[in-house]
Formats: structure tokens, sequence, C-alpha cells
């Protein structure tokens, strides 16, 4: 594991927007595993940047987005399909047919979930997963449990992970209590992982993942047996390492 210091969000951003970039630039049909919420914002930010200047080329490049809410449609504005769109999709010479995200409109849920595994399989696994941290150590929406989870499947969203997206949402309330994410397993099946974090208030989170013990209550912490993961945060987020 490989720990990068950034000075700020800003630092956190290109810093990670780099390594994706010599990515897609060694390897132009690369497989992406993409993240959402706030963290990656600012690297996809970059990455519209470098690709208007011409320095970036997406068009052999497939992704598959790590989850998406169960339920909720994807012409709402607080789907992960529509934030993906809005962010990085329609900014750059992605194919539209080679980014997937998955569904959670979909009539059979576990259905969608043994599909999603079975495409990334197909397309060789992914080259490059990009991940954010929970405050409860939690990657993707796999939340603390008794187990790690392999494939991508059905996740009941921990209270603390509703009320940090309420804010999201008109009302806690609002906020869906289900989500379709991929496993813990094909999260690790990754080639190279980089995790982006930033805040004090992720801390606790970032040295239970590096230090604490291997445990599914931190799911975060299976990283430490990853042969190929880069964390790189601000120095609130690391002030705890």
């Amino acid at each position: 594991m490989r720990i990068i210091k950034a000075k700020d969000y800003a630092d956190v951003s290109l810093k990670a927007a780099g390594l994706l970039a010599a990515q897609v630039m060694t390897k132009p049909d690369s497989v992406l595993g993409l993240a959402t919420g706030s963290s990656p914002i600012g690297l996809y930010d970059r990455l519209i940047g470098w690709y208007q200047e011409g320095l970036l080329d997406f068009s052999g490049i497939e992704t598959f987005n790590l989850d998406e809410y169960l339920g909720i449609e994807r012409t709402n504005d607080q789907s992960y399909y529509y934030f993906m769109h809005e962010h990085l999709f329609d900014h750059v010479n992605l194919p539209k047919d080679k980014t997937h995200v998955l569904n959670g409109r979909a009539e059979d849920p576990e259905a969608e979930c043994r599909a999603y595994d079975d495409a990334i399989r197909a397309r060789g696994g992914i080259d490059l997963q990009l991940l954010g941290l929970g405050h409860d150590g939690h990657i993707a929406f796999n939340e603390p449990a008794d187990n790690f989870p392999d494939g991508t499947h059905i996740q009941g969203l921990d209270p603390r992970t509703i009320e940090a997206n309420a804010r999201f949402f008109a009302s806690e309330d609002d906020v869906p209590k289900q989500a379709l994410t991929m496993g813990i397993g094909m999260i690790m099946r990754a080639r190279k992982i980089v995790l982006v974090v930033n805040g004090a208030d992720k801390a606790d989170a970032v040295a239970a993942c590096v230090n604490g013990p291997v445990t599914p209550s931190v799911p975060g912490s299976i990283l430490q047996f990853h042969p190929d993961c880069t964390i790189i945060g601000d120095e609130a987020a690391l002030s705890k390492l």
C-alpha cells in the first residue's frame, strides 16, 4: 500500500487525476472502475480539462461504476448514472455504449448484479479501480459486516451512510435505504486501486483501514492485501496515520 500526502483537496484531485491519465495514455483500451460522491469530482474536472486541451483520448476506454441506489430512476439528479454523465461522460469522448452503471430500476436486481459481474469478467477485469472511503470505512456501498462479499449484490445502507448522504436529498427520509454495489472480491481483483480521501472527518477511517486489523467491520482494511493500492489523501485525512 502506497500513501501519497497532498496539501488539500485540489492537490488530491490533481495527483489522482495524474494516475488515471497515465493509465489512459499507457493503455488506451483500459477498463476503468469509477466512483461517485464528492471526492472524485475534482479529479474528473481535471480529466475533462486535459481532454479539452487535447492531452487525453478516451475513445478506447470502457468504464464500470461501483454502485447505484436501488429503486432510483436514472433521470433522478441523485442517481449515480446522472452524476457520471454530469461530471464526466458528457464532457469527454467516452463511447456511451462503453460506460456501464448499474440499473437501480432493474426488474430483477439480483439478475442485474450477476450480469454486471459477467460483463466485467468478459472484458478481462478492471485495470484501475477508483475508490472513495466512507466514514465507517466502507468502500463502494460495502458496509461493515461479518464477511467480505465477493460479487455485485444488493446492500442495505448503514444509518451513518444514509445520514452522510442526506445532504444530497431533500431530507434524510428521501435517501434510498438500499443500493446495488460491486463486491469486495471484484474490487480486489482490479489490477490497480486508487483511493482518494480528504477532510479531518475521514481521518479515523483512514487510520483504521491502514493501521488497523483487516476485518469486514472496516471493509476498506482489505486494501492492505492488495498488491498495487495507492491512497491519496490531504493532510487532514492522513493526520492520524
